[in-house]
């Protein structure tokens, strides 16, 4: 059994109340989409999450699908809980969702109440947990009524087997009814789960403006933009890069000179500030008042640490902010 760091909390600065609820999230979660399947190393993966445990991150966010193959990342992160920190369960923050293809058959993705629920009892075999801390809805589904989709998540709360729900992926007008129908079932929309980063501005329309109006907090994923908005690529493409041994969802065709240069000009204003890319990229989301934390991505213990950094310099002054439009355009 793990040994947690005794200074793990010695920082209140560290968690902000998500929403307007009672629950205090760190600014900085780990999220377990890569880097945690069975293609990857397990004594690494067991590293990067106490290592991230010891440094106050208490909330770990999962989904039914991420792996590879599908399932295993819970699967290995409820091993690591099982076998680490079984002892500090109430200390996390553990997160699932379904919504995207799980198995064959017109039950295994999108967001019927048979999918939802059947989906959640299988996380929980794999995380060896008897609930979850949030329960999304991965991403809304134009075949199921709303009312079914809220009422399915509803019921994860009252059967004891969620603590609260979020959604991930939905419109403003969607994320609207979507809150309404929770609020109406005696379930809060906790958190909503958005792509934003500098490159995926699309929250402003509308999104962030609603979850404030809501009081539901705000977890952006890919604040560094799949690892773009990092010193990863400032020269390039590097053979050890997730561009190129992994294009499924940064494709190196995305990677071009005129993007490659913005990149280089954000880091010249990054070390004005005496922060890395990284750590301007994750304090320039978690500038927005409705952003409770900021869902980052590792395959290295060093990454964890960087992102870190961001929290001592979270300001912006008007001058920053109005060269950062203007290097992207």
């Amino acid at each position: 059994m793990h040994d947690p760091a005794s200074t793990r909390y010695d920082n209140p600065a560290l968690y902000r109340a998500c929403g307007r609820s009672g629950l205090k999230l760190p600014r900085i979660s780990l999220g377990l989409w890569h880097n945690f399947g069975d293609t990857d190393d397990p004594a690494n993966r067991r590293a990067l999450i106490l290592r991230a445990f010891d440094l106050g991150i208490t909330h770990f966010d999962l989904a039914n699908n991420y792996g590879p193959p599908p399932g295993s990342a819970e699967r290995n992160f409820g091993h690591v809980l099982h076998t680490d920190l079984a002892a500090h369960r109430d200390e996390l923050i553990i997160s699932s969702k379904a919504g995207y293809l799980m198995w064959d058959g017109p039950y295994g993705e999108w967001g019927s109440r048979k999918n939802l629920l059947a989906s959640l009892d299988q996380s929980l075999k794999r995380l060896q947990l008897d609930y979850v801390d949030i329960f999304y809805s991965h991403r809304p589904d134009p075949a199921t009524p709303l009312e079914e989709t809220m009422g399915a998540l509803a019921h994860a709360v009252r059967a004891g087997k969620a603590l609260y729900v979020g959604l991930s992926n939905y419109n403003p007008e969607q994320t609207t009814r979507a809150a309404q129908i929770l609020r109406e079932l005696g379930t809060p929309c906790l958190i909503h789960q958005p792509k934003y980063h500098m490159f995926e501005r699309t929250p402003e329309q509308g999104l962030l403006t609603v979850l404030a109006k809501e009081g539901i907090g705000c977890i952006p994923f890919c604040p560094l933009a799949q690892g773009l908005l990092t010193n990863r690529y400032l020269a390039g493409i590097p053979a050890d890069s997730r561009a190129a041994h992994d294009p499924r969802f940064l494709k190196p065709e995305h990677i071009t000179e005129a993007k490659v240069a913005q990149i280089r000009q954000l880091n010249a204003l990054a070390q004005a500030r005496s922060q890395s890319l990284a750590q301007m990229a994750l304090a320039w989301v978690l500038r927005q008042p409705a952003v409770t934390t900021a869902l980052i991505g590792a395959s290295r213990v060093s990454q964890i640490e960087d992102n870190l950094g961001a929290l001592k310099n979270l300001k912006f002054t008007t001058e920053e902010l109005s060269a950062i439009d203007r290097i992207l355009g």
